[in-house]
């Protein structure tokens, strides 16, 4: 048997070690997040959103605009609005104008989704990528299916909109920060005539 106090040594000399070992990012598995997943938003960005008087843990709403080919991103401000924060030209979407209908058909969605933390992959191979959560409770009401269909880096699409690396930097750190609370966020991909 182990006295009292080695027993308790041994716990203190594991709970040291454990302390030293680096900590697991997002308390998922044992997996570290790549260094493009936990960078720190640039300068320019925290400035603007001090300029605007936004948290930068305040949640977000992403917009798609296919016809103009824009992202915006808005933002919570400190009196509880939504704001604009920032507008992104979208580097590519495919397929045309109106909504995604099937697997395969390389059209990129439409529709109201809601984003969760587990939806975004700091392991993407288009740098990184968010995925939208196509198809939702309408689309699947209304026979649309497809899977795997993100706003993504790398400026290729087959389904999905697509950032420069650049850009899906921001994005995808805006997300993180805006979801560290498990806070999911919402995205509005549409077209206007």
């Amino acid at each position: 048997m182990i006295g009292a106090t080695a027993l308790r040594a041994l716990v203190l000399t594991a709970a040291f070690f454990a302390a030293l070992s680096p900590a697991t990012c997002l308390g998922e598995n044992s997996n570290r997040l790549p260094a493009k997943a936990t960078k720190e938003l640039p300068p320019e960005l925290l400035s603007l959103l001090r300029q605007k008087k936004m948290p930068k843990y305040s949640p977000i709403l992403v917009r798609v605009f296919k016809q103009e080919a824009e992202l915006e991103v808005w933002k919570q401000d400190t009196t509880g609005l939504f704001k604009i924060l920032k507008v992104y030209p979208i580097c590519r979407w495919s397929g045309d104008l109106g909504p995604k209908l099937k697997e395969g058909d390389r059209q990129a969605p439409e529709g109201f989704y809601t984003i969760t933390p587990e939806l975004m992959n700091p392991n993407s191979d288009y740098h990184l990528a968010i995925n939208v959560g196509f198809p939702n409770s309408f689309d699947k009401a209304n026979n649309r299916d497809g899977s795997l269909l993100m706003i993504h880096g790398d400026c290729s699409s087959s389904g999905c909109y697509a950032m420069t690396d650049e850009q899906i930097s921001e994005i995808y750190s805006l997300a993180r920060d805006s979801s560290a609370a498990d806070r999911p966020f919402s995205s509005r991909l549409i077209h206007s005539a």
